[in-house]
């Protein structure tokens, strides 16, 4: 029972520490330390060099390309002004009649297509605040409409988005970035149908009763120490931008959605028919790892797919990218916090599955939804995403720490390996939206809002929505299987 009572002591603190600011490259390692402290079997250095190291460099070595060029690609997006123009583009085709659509899409369209959530919350703020004054909208429900485009359907559900959230599970179900593409779609769909409900609600509920846009200042605030630390906590440097910006050489919108299409399309060229086509048949030695491709196929069609598409985007935009070294440095420089922080939260996560208490944690967490382990994946992922406050975080600690015993369980249930992917994927975007997420705090920092203003409407877009949506999926996959 003290073993149980210091992890759960752990992973408050964790919480509690993060919320107040304090870096997880050190919290983490940290409260590790202390847990194998207070643990009678688990040696203090041994837990530290060959647990907590091993397992966050691990998570290093498998993913640090995609963070790298996701991270370089979303700067490159931004610096072009193609991420200016996208959203542009969405909303004047659609209008401020449909405003909260309108940003919503915009928002979904770039992360979609391997942008960062900040670099897309940065652009469209902006915008976004023009229409919802325009229409009249409560500014209030702008960092919801934002939620909902980016940090959703696209992150969790959707096939073959680059996203962190959608590529961490393919190494350890041995899937692709397209797995169970149906069943994701309808997902995807059914968070987009119930949060623009939602938001359409809320907008009709304040039109009632003569509530408009109210009396906001549409320049983003200056960027305060805690913005400061959230976002960069995320790889993304408030620093860099800029109060009044000049007018800009802005791309065609055929150029700008360029780089995007590439990224799905050759995302799903290379998942479907280069890489098979590949003879890798000498990734069975141990210089390459003695693996399969069928581990790494889709680690390999996003890095692919990633770097061409940040080729294409440099040749077509060298006159808007004047700076194009300090662009690419500022881009490799913001991917390193987050996959430290990450990896350090796995490492954090290994050390609690090495303890005795965590075998009992385990049993009761595998035990849950009786035959059906779908519902104890999700459960399990849910919470520690939750916990960290991190929806990659929580995904890693639940996977690196019983992925093969979920993949067990799954193989002997008959359900497959795509679907577990899944329902991993949207897992992740539940509870990690709580008030203590650094995606949440930055968002309503930028639009100048607090959480008692805006955040309700975070909780249901990005929060509640998604729980349904996982309920949905896995109700789905369980009666119908995957498609």
């Amino acid at each position: 029972m003290t073993g149980i009572l210091s992890i759960l002591v752990a992973l408050i603190l964790l919480i509690v520490l993060a919320y107040r600011g304090i870096s997880l490259l050190i919290l983490a390692p940290g409260l590790a330390a202390l847990v194998a402290l207070v643990s009678v079997d688990a040696p203090l250095l041994a837990s530290y060099t060959q647990v907590f190291m091993g397992a966050a460099g691990d998570f290093i070595v498998r993913f640090f390309p995609l963070f790298l060029l996701g991270a370089i690609f979303g700067k490159l997006m931004e610096d072009s002004g193609s991420a200016e123009v996208l959203a542009q583009a969405i909303v004047q085709k659609l209008g401020s009649q449909r405003a909260i659509l309108a940003v919503v899409l915009s928002c979904a369209v770039m992360t979609y297509g391997g942008v960062s959530l900040f670099v897309v919350a940065f652009a469209v703020y902006p915008i976004a605040a023009a229409l919802f004054r325009q229409a009249d909208i409560p500014k209030r429900l702008i960092p919801g409409t934002i939620a909902l485009g980016a940090f959703t359907f696209t992150m969790t559900a959707l096939p073959g988005t680059p996203a962190i959230q959608n590529a961490i599970p393919m190494p350890y179900f041995g899937t692709t970035p397209f797995a169970a593409p149906g069943l994701g779609i309808l997902t995807g769909l059914l968070m987009l149908v119930l949060g623009q409900a939602w938001l359409s609600r809320r907008a009709a509920q304040a039109r009632a009763v003569g509530e408009g846009y109210g009396d906001h200042p549409d320049a983003m605030p200056e960027p305060t120490r805690e913005l400061r630390e959230h976002s960069a906590g995320e790889g993304f440097d408030l620093m860099e931008v800029p109060s009044e910006q000049p007018p800009r050489d802005l791309p065609s919108f055929g150029l700008a959605v360029m780089p995007l299409v590439l990224v799905i399309g050759l995302n799903l060229l290379f998942t479907a028919i280069v890489i098979p086509a590949m003879n890798t048949d000498y990734l069975a030695e141990p210089q390459y790892g003695a693996t399969t491709i069928e581990s790494i196929r889709g680690v390999w069609s996003v890095i692919a797919a990633l770097v061409i598409a940040t080729l294409v985007l440099i040749f077509a935009n060298l006159r808007r990218l004047p700076r194009l070294t300090a662009s690419l440095d500022s881009g490799a420089n913001a991917s390193l916090l987050p996959i430290f922080n990450t990896a350090s939260l796995v490492g954090f996560g290994s050390v609690i599955a090495s303890l005795a208490a965590f075998g009992m944690i385990s049993t009761w967490i595998t035990s849950i939804g009786g035959d059906n382990p779908l519902i104890s994946l999700a459960i399990a992922v849910n919470v520690l995403a939750g916990m960290t406050g991190s929806a990659s975080g929580g995904m890693s600690i639940a996977l690196a720490t019983l992925g093969d015993t979920y993949l067990a369980m799954g193989q002997a249930a008959g359900i497959s390996p795509e679907l577990m992917h899944r329902v991993t994927a949207v897992a992740t975007g539940g509870l990690d939206a709580l008030p203590h997420n650094g995606a949440v705090i930055t968002l309503l920092s930028i639009c100048g809002l607090t959480h008692r203003q805006a955040y309700l409407d975070i909780a249901v877009v990005a929060m509640l929505v998604p729980i349904l949506s996982l309920v949905f999926l896995i109700t789905l996959g369980t009666l119908f299987g995957t498609f």
